[in-house]
């Protein structure tokens, strides 16, 4: 039994940042977000923010047009 202070499970599968973003990039990601700025109680600026991270095979999977074609 090796003890280097990670759990069992992390040292049986390491993955790779190459293949996480594989992975992030074949199943894709939604990140959604809300920015507001506010001055003395006021709400001055909202930002709104989506955003999605694929593949251009699986956005197209998903139906999602692209801007550049």
């Amino acid at each position: 039994m090796m003890d280097d202070g990670w759990p069992a499970s992390s040292r049986e599968r390491q993955v790779t940042l190459l293949e996480m973003l594989d992975r992030l990039l074949n199943r894709g990601v939604v990140v959604a977000g809300d920015v507001t700025l506010s001055v003395a109680d006021v709400d001055l600026i909202y930002l709104g923010l989506r955003l999605l991270i694929s593949s251009v095979e699986t956005a197209r999977e998903w139906g999602v047009r692209s801007v550049v074609e």
